[in-house]
């Protein structure tokens, strides 16, 4: 497919952990010469920091004046892609470790800290030209996004892939203990009581259970 003359377009792709939102985010706004917006990377920022501050994650007020004291840029670099940094800091390898993934959603959860990073996202959201994913871009971040998809995969097709990944980088951990993460991760992203992880009125739902990346990306790209 060639680079689309709306260059403002906004698409919004949704859904649980694992379900390979952020690779498939990325490959389509590679295809449609678009920026692409990882909001869970934001949030796995702030998670990074508090810990490494030593802030208790039960402590709301204290995670959200962090938030509004941090400063977050994605910048291209020389390999072509977009990384984090946060406050001067490349931080897109450091906010993958294990230990930030099973934090997250609990700093995730907190509205302070929500309020301070959506209100950043709505601001490169509102200019158009842009591929978002995370667990509440279509009902609140980008409610009126020009396309909004909910990307959704099994249990146990989520936990092979995140167990293959993890096997890449040499961690010792089992698909059992994986699928149990994920399981309540699930739980605990559509239970919270700010923002919950559900899909859009409006959007389309797509099971990658059972498909390629490359196929998930070429039916996104056919609903532009």
């Amino acid at each position: 497919m060639g680079r689309i003359l709306n260059k403002r377009i906004t698409i919004a792709i949704d859904g649980p952990a694992g379900s390979g939102k952020s690779t498939v985010a990325k490959l389509v706004a590679d295809a449609l010469g678009i920026l692409y917006l990882d909001t869970g990377a934001m949030y796995r920022a702030i998670t990074l920091k508090a810990l490494r501050a030593g802030i208790v994650l039960t402590q709301e007020e204290a995670l959200t004046n962090l938030a509004a004291q941090t400063v977050l840029e994605f910048k291209q670099t020389a390999d072509g892609g977009y990384h984090l940094f946060m406050d001067g800091e490349d931080v897109s390898d450091q906010i993958r470790s294990d230990q930030v993934t099973k934090k997250v959603s609990i700093v995730a959860a907190v509205a302070g800290v929500r309020a301070v990073l959506v209100k950043q996202q709505q601001i490169i959201g509102h200019l158009g030209g842009v591929v978002m994913d995370g667990r509440d871009i279509g009902t609140v971040v980008l409610p009126q996004a020009d396309l909004k998809i909910f990307l959704i995969a099994s249990l146990e097709e989520r936990a092979q892939r995140r167990w293959l990944e993890l096997q890449a980088k040499g961690a010792a951990v089992t698909k059992h203990e994986i699928q149990e993460d994920l399981k309540q991760r699930d739980a605990f992203d559509s239970g919270r009581p700010v923002a919950p992880m559900r899909p859009a009125a409006d959007s389309v739902t797509i099971d990658s259970s059972r498909l390629s990346i490359q196929e998930v990306v070429a039916r996104i790209l056919s609903l532009v």
